[in-house]
């Protein structure tokens, strides 16, 4: 808890002048993924620690508000060869009058090109299913489908995840498939630091996009810090730009990855 106030204060003081007038895989693991994977034999586990700044203040479909709330995050994923990976999550909570809760927990299968096709950008696809309490989600068990492009080019990088999702229980299971498009443009400005937009938004049916008042819409300037082989850093403020977004939020995810058996670089 102290930790993830402390990554809170230091980013929102980092980005707060870097805020634009400007919600995202619903404020629990807000990252745009890029194509690689972890590697065969290595364990990465991470933290994301996500703080609504102004979210909702009611219940709305049975969902307890966002305002003032921190999520925590786990993500533990392993590599299993240079194609495949499979991450697991434990969502918590923490919020006015609530306490620490447990929210849910979601198992992510993900394949990739492998680099030796030599293919002219990443590409990977993720899977990820899993189950969220009503009380922080109304769609209770879902699925989502991410395909994955990226490119480094030069000092410029960009993703793209043009993900697909379903609820099988919810109030939004007779919406069907449902596009949410994620994308992520940065910029070297040092070896160790580079910067950039990230974009996520949820726009509604394939049939037919909700009414942009409706849609969540979220653009995020963020930093990546490059702090060794081992290490992810990712940190940002994110800004609701839709009436059906929260309004503004901080994020931040730390990763460090484990080589079982074989010698590791700090």
């Amino acid at each position: 808890m102290k930790f993830a106030c402390a990554c809170v204060l230091a980013v929102g003081g980092l980005l707060m002048g870097l805020a634009i007038s400007a919600r995202a895989q619903d404020n629990y693991e807000i990252q745009v993924y890029g194509s690689d994977i972890v590697a065969p034999g290595s364990t990465m586990f991470e933290i994301h620690s996500n703080f609504t700044v102004d979210g909702s203040k009611t219940v709305v479909d049975g969902m307890l508000p966002t305002n003032h709330a921190e999520h925590e995050t786990l993500e533990i994923t392993q590599g299993f060869s240079d194609w495949f990976e499979t991450g697991f999550y434990v969502f918590t909570s923490i919020q006015p009058g609530q306490g620490w809760q447990w929210v849910g927990d979601h198992i992510r299968p993900r394949f990739r090109i492998p680099e030796k096709w030599h293919w002219p950008v990443g590409v990977s696809l993720s899977n990820e299913i899993g189950y969220q309490r009503a009380a922080y989600s109304p769609d209770t068990w879902t699925w989502e489908i991410r395909p994955i492009v990226d490119k480094k080019i030069g000092k410029w990088y960009w993703a793209f995840n043009p993900a697909l999702d379903r609820s099988w229980h919810g109030p939004s299971v007779n919406k069907g498939v449902e596009f949410s498009p994620n994308a992520k443009f940065s910029y070297d400005f040092t070896k160790k630091i580079s910067g950039g937009i990230e974009y996520y938004a949820a726009w509604g049916p394939i049939t037919g996009f909700d009414p942009l008042h409706d849609q969540q819409q979220q653009i995020v300037p963020a930093i990546d810090l490059d702090l060794g082989p081992n290490w992810e850093f990712n940190a940002g403020l994110g800004v609701g730009v839709t009436a059906g977004t929260d309004h503004l939020i901080v994020k931040c995810i730390v990763g460090r990855r484990f080589s079982w058996g074989h010698s590791s670089k700090n």
